[in-house]
């Protein structure tokens, strides 16, 4: 299992001892979520602090772009560190050429779907996405209860992945836990973004292991 803990839940007051935190963990992957108070009620950071971020991270950058327009930021993502860029379908009117624009940047590609949106608005591009985040709480605030219909949407995604024998990876956003990421290793998920869960606790291989070990 790929545990990819958010920096949302960080202590920005200290971000380089968070990250190193994070470097001495067993986590694989960085999350971090730029938000742009329009796609989603809520503001996080941008570029800058995500190269702060990226200059002492030893982990690769799994970046979730919550903004409106996100293909004038493709090339920001690239100059900040990212290495998987995921954007939301609901945000892309032109959804292939977002992805292209991410691979041409050598960049890996994902999409988002909101609690709302079927997994079935993916057939016809999912040969093209390395990963699809289901979001398991509506996007824009941590620390949300986990949505149980994400576990079935992973079902239906893993069967479509199957079915078109592609290698997209799928990871799940939204009130991970133990117990909710034992549901989703179950469906079908092949990494875990947590929180909230994973920053409440002093060690934070403790939850890490964990979520690792389902």
């Amino acid at each position: 299992m790929i545990v990819s803990p958010s920096v949302l839940a960080f202590d920005f007051a200290n971000i380089q001892k968070e990250v190193e935190r994070i470097n001495q963990s067993n986590a694989d992957w960085f999350h971090i979520d730029i938000m742009d108070g329009v796609f989603v009620p809520n503001i996080s950071f941008g570029f800058p602090v995500m190269k702060a971020i990226s200059k002492h991270a030893k982990k690769p950058l799994d970046v979730h772009l919550m903004i409106v327009n996100p293909d004038k930021y493709i090339k920001d993502c690239k100059n900040s560190g990212a290495e998987w860029v995921t954007v939301h379908y609901e945000a892309c009117t032109h959804l292939h050429r977002t992805i292209q624009l991410i691979k041409n940047e050598g960049m890996k590609a994902g999409v988002a779907l909101n609690p709302h949106t079927p997994v079935s608005v993916l057939e016809d591009i999912i040969n093209d996405l390395d990963l699809v985040l289901i979001m398991s709480v509506n996007p824009g605030f941590g620390g949300q209860k986990f949505i149980l219909n994400a576990v079935d949407k992973v079902k239906v995604l893993k069967d479509l992945i199957t079915k078109k024998k592609a290698k997209t990876l799928i990871e799940v956003d939204g009130g991970v836990n133990n117990e909710t990421g034992l549901l989703l290793t179950k469906a079908g998920a092949d990494a875990l973004v947590a929180g909230s869960y994973v920053f409440k606790y002093d060690d934070i291989n403790t939850p890490i292991n964990l979520l690792k070990a389902l």
